[in-house]
């Protein structure tokens, strides 16, 4: 890195600006969703509110007392929709990615390829973990709706 500093600005910017010679940019969760189209980013967006609403509701469903308060269609939703839609997303990036793919024409290396791929995995994950998540909350709540419907 030192050797950078020493490099005059024009020859830094022919660096930079050809993609052969640039150093590759490290892969992140945060780069993930910043590179994103913004319907995948909606989707992430989407899955992880999924996930928080299903916590703030089963935490809502347990510490409510005797009375029985809703959300437990969400949760039976989520359940089954959040890898549903984590796949879709990821078969849609997966299209995309061919796609492109077949418009360049050319080999493409992998490490182009590489931030396309984590992104579909990431959603497929994200889609997985919400309906995780989901399950968990509704076990939660449905044994709380047990211990208050078959106390003695």
């Amino acid at each position: 890195m030192a050797v950078l500093h020493r490099l005059s600005p024009a020859l830094l910017g022919v660096l930079v600006a050809t993609p052969a010679l640039a150093q590759p940019q490290a892969v992140t969760l945060g780069t993930i969703f910043g590179d994103a189209a913004p319907t995948m980013k909606l989707l992430m967006v989407l899955l992880i509110a999924g996930m928080l609403a299903s916590m703030v509701i089963a935490v809502r469903k347990i510490m409510a007392g005797p009375a029985l308060v809703g959300g437990s269609a969400f949760l039976s939703a989520l359940r089954l929709g959040g890898p549903l839609i984590g796949l879709l997303g990821a078969a849609f990036n997966g299209v995309m990615i061919l796609i492109g793919l077949a418009n360049v024409g050319e080999p493409v290396p992998f490490a182009v390829i590489a931030p396309g791929l984590a992104e579909g995995a990431t959603i497929a994950m994200l889609g997985l973990l919400a309906g995780v998540i989901a399950v968990i909350c509704n076990w939660a709540v449905e044994a709380r709706i047990d211990r208050a419907i078959l106390r003695p």
